[in-house]
């Protein structure tokens, strides 16, 4: 079965986090200043558990500052991609660009970069990202990534950056990624990955969802899925295990910060949360690099 099950249907799950891009993107060009965060109730800016702190200074000179602006990444996969000079990059869900413009310098003007994205809002972004650098070596693409838009044999490499977890089918996913690989490319991508069973709670709420938790794959369904897609050589590297805590605050869930309202701070009792719960049964919520090779 390659769709985790959940009472949400599918059609107003990719609907959910179209809009919510389409949001940040829109944050990132407004120039308003309002804010609707946790951080806005106490007066003290935060670091977002899964989004926060990602890049290295050296690895985002020169990159737009609306780039790193829309990121919605739970890590980096071009440093940990190996790109090489020559090679054709694939990024799903490429959002305001940073990684495809990372990508693009890595792989030289003698490779290329493709962005594939659903939303109009972080397309516009891009590609007004793509001028301030000044990448000539790079193309984005509008579409969904269980349908990616390009001819099969066409990339060496697929990365993806915390997007994989939102979509309602993976397994359709990693096929479609396997579909436009050329022999012997390479997936390289990002992700949250769950470390034992979320709560049946956990994952039916649309806001953990577009928050990158409730949609994340248990790692040994992970493997199962590329390895059904065809892939060889799976790997799971660890790169940041979250606080549930925090991640409860952080996608602003029935027990998590409030908006618009004077309820700063987290109502119910934690321990019979899903995210209480979760974190008592021992479960842990991870950002992996995940690794797979096409034969």
């Amino acid at each position: 079965m390659s769709e985790i099950s959940t009472p949400i249907a599918p059609e107003d799950l990719r609907e959910t986090v179209r809009a919510k891009y389409a949001a940040q993107a829109q944050r990132v060009t407004s120039t308003s200043n309002s804010c609707c965060e946790p951080s806005c109730c106490g007066g003290t800016a935060t670091v977002d558990p899964i989004t926060g702190d990602l890049y290295a200074t050296d690895d985002i000179a020169g990159v737009p500052e609306d780039a790193l602006k829309a990121s919605l990444g739970c890590g980096n996969p071009t440093a940990l991609a190996e790109l090489k000079p020559g090679e054709t990059v694939l990024d799903l869900g490429s959002g305001g660009g940073i990684d495809v413009l990372l990508s693009a310098r890595r792989v030289g003007p003698s490779g290329f970069a493709y962005g594939l994205d659903m939303t109009d809002e972080m397309l516009a972004l891009a590609e007004q990202n793509k001028v301030a650098a000044g990448a000539e070596n790079v193309q984005f693409l509008k579409g969904h990534i269980e349908e990616i838009p390009l001819p099969e044999t066409t990339v060496d490499v697929v990365i993806s950056n915390c997007v994989i977890n939102l979509a309602a089918d993976k397994g359709q996913v990693l096929r479609e990624a396997y579909r436009v690989l050329k022999p012997g490319g390479r997936f390289a991508v990002s992700d949250v990955v769950a470390q034992s069973a979320l709560p049946d709670d956990l994952r039916a709420d649309m806001e953990a969802w577009v928050g990158c938790v409730a949609g994340a794959l248990e790692e040994n369904e992970y493997r199962r899925l590329l390895t059904d897609a065809g892939f060889a050589d799976v790997e799971v590297e660890v790169t940041r295990i979250y606080d549930p805590r925090e991640l409860a605050e952080s996608t602003r869930g029935s027990e998590a910060w409030c908006c618009g309202s004077d309820c700063c701070g987290t109502t119910g009792e934690w321990d019979l949360s899903a995210y209480g719960r979760f974190d008592a049964a021992g479960g842990r919520l991870v950002s992996a690099f995940v690794r797979a090779r096409k034969p």
